[in-house]
């Protein structure tokens, strides 16, 4: 059993109350997760914020236009803080998605922390290694930019 951890840190120029706003509303994910991914939220969650025990689930194609089914539920916010989303039905054996955010001068440093178990073993290693941790790392650096143009880059 390998697991795995991405950290990805960026900073905004806006107000906590502002990003918490955009971050825990479910119909925003959409808006930064790359279109080649097909990304579509399934679950009735309207305008609502996270709370927890929320349950999403979505459409996406992360591999070759294949879609997949994925559920994830809001297990931990703290309002204006952080909120944890950890999957219940989807690609990985362990997926477990800590979303921070806390004041910094001129803004909010953004943190998150995906712990992940890719499936079938060693298989699910060796595909970590060709294929997984880099597209995961380029669905974040795609957030980066997509926050950016949204809020502005930090200076």
């Amino acid at each position: 059993m390998a697991f795995y951890q991405l950290t990805k840190t960026q900073k905004l120029p806006v107000s906590i109350h502002e990003i918490w706003d955009f971050i825990s509303a479910p119909a925003n994910l959409k808006e930064i997760t790359p279109p080649h991914m097909g990304f579509i939220v399934t679950s009735n969650t309207g305008t609502e914020k996270m709370y927890p025990g929320m349950i999403i689930t979505y459409k996406v194609s992360p591999l070759l236009g294949i879609k997949l089914n994925w559920m994830t539920e809001i297990t931990h916010v703290k309002e204006g803080e952080y909120f944890v989303d950890e999957q219940r039905i989807g690609p990985y054996s362990l997926w477990h998605h800590q979303h921070k955010i806390e004041p910094i001068d001129g803004g909010v440093l953004m943190t998150d922390i995906v712990t992940y178990e890719p499936p079938m073993g060693p298989l699910g290693a060796i595909a970590n290694s060709l294929l997984i941790k880099n597209q995961l790392k380029q669905i974040f650096d795609f957030r980066t930019v997509a926050l950016e143009k949204k809020f502005g880059k930090f200076i």
